[in-house]
């Protein structure tokens, strides 16, 4: 590895690199980085670079928590180890290169904290089952000026939503997305003016979990390069403000085994047991797909952003939204999407708690009940009650609640890192209970 990241770094100094970025995402979903010289990118695949181990209990604003008992003092040091074969040059930061990065401990072993390695092996153990992924990311964000204090002031397009004449208040900005998308290696299926202020969506295309949980750390990397050079901001947070509409990522997943997609022909196709795993496990999934304070503020009735635990075809209120194949599309189309996500859950334990939630359906041989086409959140209490639909979880404590009492869940992070991400989540719970609902979005608004 590390000569080839030698080499890798030759040609990228030839190039113009004169450093590498080494990118991870913490328990709050935000990105971390840390900057090496070109020539260091060698010794960095080898020996790693060291970071403080309390990253694993920052909370969403930066304080450190000694809530977690596993680190609990200021002592303590990892190594961060770029993953070479992920390394790109990047587009719209000609003098940077990119990877993701590995978190081990400082002799090199496995440590229990690093997100991008639980998911790693929780793919490893669906592979063992004769199981694959396949997963990408629907990325929404709104867009507003440079230096703008907020999103409804100074929106980036007025709308109308979907419509190509909102985009042309942000046509240099979509060109330079398109380009730098493509030349970072990252493929979009689409991208449009959304429904919500100055929103923004793109999609990406289907790809291995480890592979999408990179690209969404990427993607967002290249979205605000090209604001930033087009005299913009963006914003990934969960919401833009207390009445509008906010931004999700929802996550599109299928299971595969030798080839076949499994979630074709629901409901009665194998891969029934995947979707009936999801939905057993939703609401404590939600607690690591949209772990933030603002997350359950945008998980409402009619939002298309999902308040209820159900499941339906094509239905843009149920958090698992089948999306089936079709005699045009063909069978590789079928997947599911969640739709309570957003950029603060961390990808790679999203995509790990999703992943062995559904293997889990899949062995616990789960039936899946039948679909609904309507919002439940017009329906009274009684008839959710007769159907069984939940509530999902709405505050932060009943995310906790639901994360502890699903030992599937709780187990895929393990012990330590279950821990640290609780302490996070206490941690933003207390900072939180001291602010009003203005201030909350305003002060999220601009860490993602």
């Amino acid at each position: 590895m590390t000569k080839a990241a030698s080499a890798a770094a030759k040609d990228l100094a030839v190039a113009g690199v004169t450093g590498v970025e080494l990118a991870w995402a913490d328990n709050n979903g935000i990105p971390r980085s840390r900057i090496v010289p070109i020539k260091g990118l060698g010794p960095a695949a080898n020996h790693g670079v060291g970071v403080t181990s309390l990253f694993a209990v920052f909370d969403t604003h930066d304080a450190i928590t000694y809530g977690h008992s596993g680190l609990s003092t200021p002592s303590g040091d990892v190594r961060l180890i770029p993953v070479v074969e992920r390394l790109r040059r990047l587009s719209g930061q000609r003098t940077l290169a990119w990877a993701p990065a590995r978190q081990v401990a400082p002799d090199g072993s496995p440590w229990p904290y690093c997100q991008r390695s639980v998911l790693e092996r929780q793919v490893a153990e669906a592979a063992q089952q004769g199981y694959e992924l396949r997963a990408g990311y629907e990325l929404e964000f709104a867009v507003a000026p440079a230096g703008s204090p907020d999103i409804t002031s100074a929106p980036g397009h007025r709308g109308p939503a979907y419509s190509p004449h909102a985009l042309i208040e942000l046509d240099e900005f979509v060109a330079a997305l398109l380009h730098d998308f493509e030349a970072n290696g990252l493929a979009i299926n689409q991208l449009h003016a959304e429904y919500g202020p100055a929103q923004v969506e793109l999609s990406l295309q289907a790809t291995d979990p480890v592979s999408a949980a990179d690209d969404q750390l990427l993607a967002r990397q290249t979205i605000h390069a090209a604001a930033r050079t087009h005299g913009l901001r963006v914003s990934f947070a969960p919401v833009v403000s207390a009445e509008a509409v906010g931004n999700g990522w929802h996550l599109h997943t299928s299971l595969w085994r030798k080839g076949r997609n499994l979630l074709a022909g629901l409901p009665g196709s194998a891969g029934a047991g995947y979707l009936a795993g999801l939905l057993r496990d939703l609401p404590a999934l939600t607690a690591i797909t949209a772990p933030s304070v603002p997350s359950t503020m945008r998980l409402r009735p009619g939002y298309f952003a999902s308040a209820y635990v159900f499941w339906g075809v094509e239905n843009r209120e149920a958090p698992l939204r089948y999306v089936p194949d079709t005699e045009l599309l063909g069978a590789d189309h079928a997947n599911v999407e969640l739709k309570p996500s957003d950029a603060s859950a961390n990808p790679y334990l999203a995509l790990a708690a999703v992943l062995a939630s559904g293997v889990a359906g899949m062995a616990d041989e789960l039936t899946l009940p039948a679909p609904i086409a309507e919002d439940p959140g017009t329906w009274t209490e009684e008839r959710r009650a007769a159907a069984g639909v939940q509530r999902l979880p709405s505050t932060p404590a009943e995310q906790d609640a639901a994360l502890v009492a699903s030992p599937r869940i709780s187990a895929v992070l393990g012990h330590d890192l279950l821990g640290a991400f609780r302490a996070a989540r206490e941690s933003d719970l207390k900072w939180a209970a001291e602010r009003g609902t203005d201030e909350i979005v305003a002060e999220h608004l601009w860490r993602y």
